[in-house]
C-alpha cells in the first residue's frame, strides 16, 4: 500500500511540475500570439504557429531543467529529436483546432481566436504530457534491491550479514 501511495505522490509532483512549466508556457504562447497579432498583419494561424514555436523552446528549457531534471540525461540528441517530433505533433493539434474554428466556422474575432487557441493548447497538452513522460523524458529505472543482490551490489554500503542458523 505504501509503495502505491508513493507512486501516486510522485505522479502528483510530476503533474504539478509539468503544469507549472506548461502554465507559464501557455502565458508565453498566448502573449506572443497576441503580440504578433497586434504588431503584424499575419494571418491568425501563422501568428499562432510563431507563438507555439516560441512556447516550445520555452517549455523545453522548463521541462529539462525543472520538471524532468531528475530524468535520464544520457541521450540528449534522442531526447531533443523526440521532443521536437512530439512538439510538432502538438503544434499541429493546437493549430488545427484554431484553423478549423477560423476557416471552417468563420470564428475569427480576437476573443474567438484566443478561446480556440486556448482550447487547442489544452487538447495538445494532453498529448504532450503523455508523449513527453513516456518517450522523451524517460524515468530512470527504479533501484529495487533484488533478494540475492544486497546493498553492496548497488554500492550503497556493506552487505547485510547472513542469518545464522541455530541448530
Amino acid at each position: 500500500m505504501e509503495r502505491g501511495s508513493s507512486g501516486l505522490r510522485r505522479l502528483f509532483r510530476e503533474v504539478a511540475k509539468f503544469g507549472a512549466v506548461g502554465g507559464a508556457g501557455v502565458l508565453v504562447n498566448l502573449g506572443v500570439f497576441n503580440l504578433v497579432r497586434q504588431v503584424t498583419d499575419l494571418q491568425v494561424v501563422r501568428a499562432s504557429v510563431i507563438a507555439t514555436v516560441v512556447a516550445i523552446v520555452f517549455n523545453y528549457v522548463g521541462f529539462r531543467y525543472f520538471a524532468y531534471r531528475d530524468r535520464d540525461k544520457s541521450g540528449r540528441t534522442r531526447e531533443m529529436t523526440l521532443f521536437l517530433l512530439f512538439s510538432a505533433v502538438g503544434l499541429v493539434i493546437e493549430n488545427g483546432v484554431l484553423y478549423t474554428a477560423t476557416y471552417g466556422f468563420g470564428w475569427d474575432s480576437p476573443l474567438q481566436s484566443n478561446v480556440f487557441k486556448f482550447l487547442g493548447i489544452g487538447v495538445a497538452t494532453l498529448f504532450r504530457f503523455w508523449s513527453y513522460r513516456t518517450w522523451v523524458f524517460r524515468a530512470l529505472p527504479v533501484r529495487d534491491a533484488a533478494p540475492d543482490a544486497g546493498p553492496a551490489a548497488e554500492g550503497d554500503g556493506p552487505a547485510p550479514r547472513p542469518r545464522q542458523r541455530v541448530p
